[in-house]
């Protein structure tokens, strides 16, 4: 199963798609980008950090299944990643989902809605993220969050909407649905 978790900046994605490795065993995708590391980030283990020359040859290579820019930087996946015979997961922006199904079209995406914005506003802030990053990824979550609201033609790229409350309901709500869908796929 291939799997994506979008939603808005500090819904939690990160955190569930680390649950999703540990409680199910799923396998996370390695984005390769050519953003600088965050405070905490290691190369190799979420993301492969690469120069923009280094991403030129992946694509020269033919290599590269899928890439987006996403706030100056861009972001991609390789074929092999995501022709995975495991189960993976990784989380995705809302923009790049009707494309992202054109290069893969059995993939699953589940949306996070938060239950209050202004969580997900404060979990963005307590990343340390420079001032600039900071201030584009606020304003951010508001046009996404009121586009997802408005758009029925984004909704319907969606496979699942999930409410996020960040607490242990939000977490036993996503396990129990993506067991489901595990066992459905078999």
């Amino acid at each position: 199963m291939l799997l994506a978790l979008a939603g808005v900046t500090g819904v939690g994605k990160s955190y569930y798609k680390d649950k999703l490795v540990e409680k199910l065993g799923f396998e996370k995708v390695k984005i390769i980008t050519t953003r600088e590391p965050r405070i905490g980030e290691k190369d190799g283990e979420d993301k492969i950090f690469v120069t923009p020359t280094d991403l030129q040859n992946l694509r020269d290579e033919g290599k590269i299944a899928f890439e987006f820019d996403l706030c100056g930087n861009t972001y991609a996946y390789t074929y092999e990643a995501l022709n995975s015979c495991q189960n993976i997961v990784f989380e995705s922006h809302y923009d790049t989902i009707f494309d992202f199904k054109k290069v893969c079209p059995d993939l699953c995406v589940i949306y996070f809605f938060p239950k209050d914005i202004e969580i997900a506003k404060d979990k963005t802030r307590q990343r340390k993220l420079s001032s600039q990053v900071e201030h584009d990824r606020l304003l951010e979550i508001d046009e996404h969050y009121k586009r997802i609201t408005t758009d029925e033609h984004l909704r319907s790229i969606f496979d699942y909407f999930l409410y996020n409350n960040y607490d242990q309901a939000s977490e036993d709500e996503l396990i129990n649905l993506v067991r489901k869908l595990m066992l459905e796929e078999k």
